[in-house]
């Protein structure tokens, strides 16, 4: 529906004022039991003072149960296997693309539609401004309940999606206003409509595209970055991840059902897959690991969208005091080395 030039968003006209919070009561993974439990302790007596042991006060009885959570909280986020990063990465309770544009962000002013088919909600763009930078912000959108998921198509986009943030693309290259991307998304929409318009076409497209585009263009990865779903809107200057992300071909549930056929296995083909921040940092895939507060971007949003926008103004500057020769030129060279394996020749006998 239109009104007044522009579509009605079912959940209000302001997509940042849907619900009074937005990062609603929390949710606990398995391997947080341990910190569970002591901020239960740790609650109860507070709440119950003339509760607590004998032989110690009430104060120092507070204060050895918050040292011990301290500690559990560093010892279990210091040493996250990959499986529990991508937990993490997949948190119903962190960040989404509107959050960290309401957070990160100001002015933004959402466009909507391909042009040539319909308005795909799972990919949302416009312009906005990051600090002083006028920019066009595109990103993959999740949604928070059954009703928002259904909207968003769980985040992933159709060819029209992609079609989309295309045309903002050229839009963006038009007027001379970088182009930043946030990637949140277990891949493209894989359905029969999907494929019948042409989902590989359209995220090829935009590879070509982008690899031509003469502003600069930079990628964040906060939360799930799957196959091409993810790098239908990655191709950039600069690929940032935040700590808990995710950057892959294919998911650790996919991966394990056609190496060991069994979806159970995921644990294990997360690790063998390397696609953690740190793994991707180490092995030039990306640019930068944007650190999260203890436990994830969920439990200081805040926080993590300051370290998002910090990063995303350092690398624009960065990537705005090259000629655009000189970007282009980076540009296509950093996505031509992707994959490059260099092995050691073997001696003669």
């Amino acid at each position: 529906m239109l009104v007044a030039g522009r579509r009605e968003d079912p959940y209000g006209s302001d997509p940042f004022q849907r619900r009074p919070e937005p990062f609603p009561m929390k949710h606990y993974l398995d391997f947080e039991k341990p910190i569970i439990e002591l901020q239960r302790k740790l609650q109860e007596l507070k709440q119950h003072p003339d509760q607590h042991s004998l032989g110690i006060s009430w104060e120092e009885e507070i204060q050895q149960l918050e040292r011990k959570l301290e500690e559990a909280q560093q010892q279990i986020y210091s040493n996250l296997t990959p499986w529990q990063r991508v937990q993490l990465a997949r948190h119903p309770k962190r960040p989404f693309t509107l959050d960290y544009i309401r957070l990160a962000f100001s002015e933004f002013e959402e466009l909507h539609g391909d042009r040539q088919f319909s308005d795909d909600r799972a990919m949302v763009g416009g312009f906005a401004r990051l600090g002083d930078e006028k920019v066009v912000v595109i990103g993959t959108q999740k949604g928070r309940d059954t009703k928002e998921n259904i909207l968003r198509n769980f985040g992933a986009a159709h060819p029209e999606g992609y079609r989309k943030a295309l045309r903002l693309m050229r839009l963006a290259d038009k007027f001379g206003l970088p182009i930043i991307t946030l990637i949140d998304t277990a891949g493209a929409y894989p359905g029969i409509g999907s494929e019948e318009r042409h989902i590989g076409e359209a995220i090829a497209v935009n590879l070509r595209e982008m690899m031509l585009f003469q502003v600069p263009i930079l990628a964040a990865v906060i939360g799930e970055g799957g196959s091409g779903g993810a790098l239908g809107i990655g191709v950039a200057d600069r690929v940032l991840i935040l700590e808990n992300a995710y950057y892959s071909v294919i998911s650790p549930e996919g991966c394990a059902a056609i190496l060991w056929k069994d979806r159970a296995a995921a644990p294990k083909a997360a690790a063998a897959l390397r696609i953690t921040a740190t793994d991707l940092h180490q092995l030039g895939l990306v640019d930068e690991v944007i650190p999260e507060p203890h436990g994830g971007a969920h439990n200081n949003p805040a926080t993590t969208a300051a370290n998002v926008k910090a990063s995303l103004l350092k690398h624009l500057a960065e990537a705005r005091a090259q000629s655009v020769t000189d970007r282009l030129a980076r540009r296509y060279a950093k996505f031509r080395a992707l994959g490059r394996v260099s092995e050691p020749m073997a001696k003669a006998a």
